[in-house]
């Protein structure tokens, strides 16, 4: 045997249909390629034309397949590289080709993320705004009950707020929720104590309005300013910025992983059912958009247009909140927004003059 030279490379042998493996040795013979065992004996051969090898890719076992269904398996990979080339076979797989020449992996890679911000940019907002017009009314509903659950069993408690305080509350949002596009019956106010949110506020996207007892607490005996703030959260559902907050974070999660692929059922369902608590916070033009609302509809129902700016007021000299951050949202900040509510009222008295 020692005529037919030494061996291309070593690996095992796998016979056909089987996941046994053998110690073997992959030769040359006459143009022929051979498999031989430990003992010498020919396990399985092919001319070169008649197996297939497959492509290199990094580190990863070359897999030569020959006629007969059995596998020879190496980690050699050099070893087949240089004999390919021998026999002038040398050109390697496209996934290795990429590994090996790194800018084009870097331009692969610019490509992918320039292709994503462009999606999340702008194809992204257009297929929110879709998704939302086109949203029949049992879906908020659902989300809405399933985050209130949530919320229930995590961080939320049951209201301590005596009954006359809560009565005084109820009737005059009873008289700001008349004046919205929903009517009363379009919304429902629930009394929580907000534990780990503390003082607080917000709104779920099918109109289900929660207010924390520490909120109530921290504006005193001001139930105008309760109000105030429950007519911006008001205008969050009016203005859909909610639905639009699950879809938004709906999107973004297919787009992780469609530029990643598998992230992993436990990563999948953290994006996906995130979405509804991130309904809770919103964008800078969605608050702002909603400090509007709580204005006209203060308006409209006979109540003081700046109490809500009186809440953030509050804010400032009561929890010293002069930063460019607030309880409800990152963006924008409390002094700012306070004073674009009060530009807002007086633009809107010059109109109805």
């Amino acid at each position: 045997m020692a005529s037919d030279g030494p061996a291309i490379a070593s690996g095992e042998w796998h016979p056909p249909g089987s996941s046994r493996s053998l110690p073997a040795s992959l030769l040359d013979i006459g143009g022929r390629l051979v498999v031989r065992g430990e003992t010498d004996a020919e396990l399985a051969g092919g001319s070169l034309a008649s197996v297939e090898i497959s492509s290199r890719v990094g580190r990863i076992a070359r897999r030569i397949t020959f006629p007969d269904g059995s596998l020879f398996e190496t980690v050699d990979n050099d070893a087949i590289d240089r004999f390919l080339a021998g026999k002038g076979r040398a050109r390697e797989g496209i996934i290795h080709g990429l590994e090996r020449f790194r800018p084009r992996l870097v331009a692969f890679v610019a490509a992918a993320i320039l292709l994503g911000a462009m999606i999340y940019r702008f194809a992204l907002p257009a297929l929110v705004e879709v998704a939302v017009a086109v949203t029949p009314p049992i879906v908020p509903r659902i989300m809405s009950a399933s985050t209130l659950e949530t919320m229930d069993q995590t961080v939320l408690g049951e209201s301590k707020l005596d009954e006359a305080r809560r009565d005084r509350i109820v009737e005059a949002f009873h008289r700001i929720a008349a004046q919205s596009n929903g009517g009363e019956a379009g919304y429902t106010l629930n009394f929580r104590e907000g534990g780990a949110v503390g003082a607080n506020a917000f709104a779920l996207p099918d109109g289900t309005l929660i207010l924390t007892d520490e909120l109530v607490e921290l504006a005193g005996e001001d139930t105008e300013m309760i109000v105030g703030v429950l007519a911006h959260e008001i205008g969050h559902v009016e203005h859909q910025h909610s639905l639009r907050q699950v879809y938004r974070a709906a999107g973004v999660a297919a787009l992780i992983m469609l530029i990643t692929g598998d992230i992993g059922s436990e990563a999948e369902d953290l994006l996906v059912q995130g979405g509804g608590l991130l309904s809770l916070s919103y964008s800078r033009s969605a608050e702002a958009e909603a400090d509007r609302h709580s204005v006209e509809l203060m308006m409209k129902a006979g109540l003081d247009p700046a109490a809500i700016a009186r809440f953030f007021e509050l804010l400032e000299t009561k929890l010293d909140d002069q930063s460019e951050t607030s309880i409800f949202s990152t963006h924008p900040g409390t002094p700012e927004r306070r004073q674009a509510i009060l530009d807002w009222i007086a633009e809107l008295r010059t109109q109805n003059r």
